[in-house]
């Protein structure tokens, strides 16, 4: 690769980035005229890079993408036949209800349809909690390592918004208790917790939510709670079940392999999903979404591939990293979270060097670490390689 290509990539990589205090037109120390204060303390949410963009910027072929946890099987071939049967219809609005797809939902977990509620994506999810719970001066609490959208809605919305430091990266329950005040309006708990992949277990959540006032809500993200082995981990909809101010929300992105159509859904009490709704935008669910969850919903099969191939290959993926002597930390998720003892940078780029893209973490405050999506042997047993030659 030519130092041409190397710096060009580079350049279009600090232009990812905001540049603070640089003054223009309608800049005034860096902040943009007109725009909420807030907004101007914020960054924006750095993905993962995707093929198309390695391939155009490096040049690099034969990419695999191990970056943000998407599912390495592909689409499930129940949910593509549902999408071709319903190209015909994208003329015509979706229903706003998503009626049939939140009563499959509720059926399988035990729940009245009227307390469930679909969007376009988890983070949408989290955008209309925000907006719906939380009111100037109100306070957020946060796990201070986890997914960004927490804090960036909660602080839009104008809460005040206090991030917990992880325990040997766990979420701390106990000091996240302990920041609970008369102002706390909002918790975030992400379990499994992404980057780490580690759970809180059902004692501890269940010890936490017996202690919180009333008047205090628990967002509690199980985007990844299909993938979860350890019994000790609890379904949040059984803490809906019997009253508890918990709002659950999951998605359609990771698990059931359609990160593309952007299907997020909460569950929470019928009186707050009919508020939360008040807010939503109209039609946020695509057709195509709606249709493509409904099947692979149905898809057992691939359901059980999913879980077979995220298994085997999170064991061999443990085994390669302790021959080759790196920390880790053990997952629940379908990533895992692991020390290279080199500067995260530096590693990410060696690797997207060599075709193979994953997640550095400075943007979660970890110098030396990467997350990586377990994918299929083959994609494990290339990355393992890549990584050996880089370290």
């Amino acid at each position: 690769m030519s130092l041409r290509t190397l710096y060009t990539y580079y350049v279009r990589e600090l232009k990812r980035f905001p540049v603070v205090g640089r003054k223009g037109k309608f800049c005034v120390a860096g902040n943009l005229a007109g725009v909420k204060p807030v907004v101007n303390k914020l960054t924006p949410y750095i993905p993962g890079k995707s093929i198309e963009e390695v391939a155009r910027e490096l040049g690099v072929k034969e990419i695999i993408k191990l970056a943000s946890n998407e599912n390495p099987l592909g689409p499930s071939r129940l949910a593509m036949e549902a999408i071709q049967d319903e190209l015909a219809n994208i003329s015509q609005y979706p229903d706003n209800t998503n009626r049939v797809l939140r009563e499959e939902l509720a059926r399988r977990v035990g729940l009245d349809s009227a307390a469930i509620a679909l969007a376009n994506g988890e983070d949408n999810i989290i955008t209309v909690v925000a907006q719906t719970f939380l009111e100037p001066g109100e306070r957020a609490i946060i796990p201070a390592m986890s997914f960004p959208p927490y804090r960036t809605m909660s602080l839009v919305s104008g809460a005040e918004v206090v991030e917990i430091p992880l325990q040997d990266f766990r979420q701390d329950l106990l000091a996240t208790a302990k920041a609970v005040n008369e102002r706390t309006k909002l918790v975030f708990i992400c379990n499994p917790n992404n980057p780490t992949g580690t759970g809180v277990s059902e004692k501890e959540l269940t010890a936490f939510l017996n202690d919180l006032p009333r008047h205090v809500f628990v967002a509690l993200d199980e985007a990844y709670c299909e993938y979860v082995e350890d019994p000790a981990i609890p379904n949040g909809v059984d803490y809906l079940k019997q009253g508890y101010n918990v709002l659950v929300m999951r998605t359609f992105s990771k698990f059931y392999g359609l990160a593309g159509l952007r299907i997020g859904y909460i569950m929470a009490d019928p009186v707050y999903i009919e508020a939360m709704l008040k807010i939503k935008e109209p039609f946020a669910l695509n057709r195509l979404g709606d249709r493509a969850a409904l099947a692979v919903l149905a898809d057992e099969e691939y359901q059980a591939q999913t879980r077979a191939i995220n298994r085997q290959g999170k064991a061999f993926l443990y085994r390669e990293l302790k021959r080759l002597g790196l920390q880790y930390v053990p997952t629940e998720a379908n990533f895992i979270l692991l020390d290279t003892g080199r500067p995260t940078r530096e590693v990410h780029d060696q690797l997207l060097l060599r075709g193979v893209i994953v997640r550095p973490t400075f943007s979660w405050g970890l110098a030396t670490h990467i997350r990586v999506t377990i994918g299929t042997q083959e994609q494990n047993e290339r990355f393992i390689k890549a990584l050996e030659e880089v370290l």
